[in-house]
């Protein structure tokens, strides 16, 4: 896969790709963003957060959004593979399916079951495999039986499309202090900072956040170049193998630093948002739990955006969160 320059990732691009996901036939939504104040979440700190509620995206998370413009951008009827831990693999499984074409998910071993049987539902086929195997999966697949490889979060259409995410931000909130973003591979903090950082806001804040267990962007920041490591967390969808390399240098140019969060702060931030009325899975609770356990510098007084980035967790994951 030949490698895309961060300086293609312009702001007519990812207007021209937010028209895109706006109108495509897979059903995006523009999802709410609320004042915290109108919840009942716990607040410490003196500023005006507001929470960016993507587990009310269609299929559960803000995936949906990258996918509809990679779909819209590929021909269609293609044969095509990807790499997921479950939220890319459900929106992908339920593109194939609209579109009517193939599909395969190659999952890590340490991904929920229940993941595996709902992608599979969709009618494309599943196979888990130990997370170092995944791209070596991947890659037999593409030589072997000739599918196209579709990457879930190292893909400029991809980045693209979540960037309307940062765009909706800035509809509500025209000129935030401080937005906080979940990291995994580092597709959607890349796509969000950019919209932000493109659109003229140059003064704001914006920090990643990926698990102790799982810190693969943070490594790549301190090196200076993306690193792979055997990831581990609570949070299987930030746990990917290695960093992206487009993401990885939008992240560079854009975001101001990457903040760790426990595998308990993600617990205790699951159960508090769902005491709150919020069913948000640990992925989609990260940036939430680095906000709540006072992880993100100088926020006094500031306006900060909190994304709550997916909802897909089932009543067998609730039980292991404490009440």
């Amino acid at each position: 896969m030949a490698h895309v320059s961060a300086d293609t990732v312009t702001l007519e691009l990812l207007t021209e790709a937010r028209e895109v996901v706006k109108s495509s036939p897979l059903g995006v939504i523009q999802t709410p963003m609320i004042p915290w104040a109108q919840t009942t979440l716990p607040l410490t700190i003196n500023c005006d957060i507001h929470i960016k509620l993507e587990n009310m995206q269609r299929t559960g998370s803000f995936k949906i959004r990258g996918v509809a413009y990679q779909f819209a951008q590929r021909e269609k009827g293609g044969h095509f593979v990807t790499m997921s831990a479950g939220n890319y693999g459900k929106s992908f499984a339920y593109a194939t399916k609209h579109y009517g074409t193939k599909g395969k998910v190659v999952m890590p071993e340490t991904a929920p079951v229940s993941r595996s049987i709902l992608i599979q539902s969709f009618g494309v086929d599943v196979e888990r495999v130990p997370t170092p195997c995944l791209m070596n999966v991947v890659n037999r697949c593409v030589q072997e039986e000739n599918m196209t490889f579709l990457h879930s979060y190292d893909d400029r259409d991809l980045i693209a499309g979540h960037a309307s995410l940062g765009l909706e931000v800035l509809d509500v909130l025209p000129d935030p202090d401080v937005v906080v973003v979940c990291c995994g591979g580092g597709g959607l903090l890349a796509g969000v900072a950019a919209a932000i950082k493109l659109s003229g806001c140059e003064k704001t804040r914006i920090y990643g956040v990926e698990p102790q267990g799982a810190c693969t962007m943070f490594q790549s920041f301190i090196e200076k170049h993306p690193v792979g490591m055997d990831a581990k967390s609570v949070a299987s969808g930030l746990a990917p193998p290695f960093a992206g390399k487009l993401p990885f240098e939008l992240c560079q140019r854009f975001v101001e630093g990457i903040v760790l969060v426990s595998d308990e702060d993600i617990k205790s931030a699951v159960s508090t948002l769902y005491r709150a009325g919020l069913v948000v899975e640990p992925s989609g609770s990260a940036a939430f739990a680095a906000v709540v356990h006072n992880k993100i510098p100088d926020l006094e007084g500031k306006k900060v955006v909190c994304i709550l980035s997916g909802g897909n967790i089932g009543k067998d994951e609730l039980t292991n969160f404490p009440d």
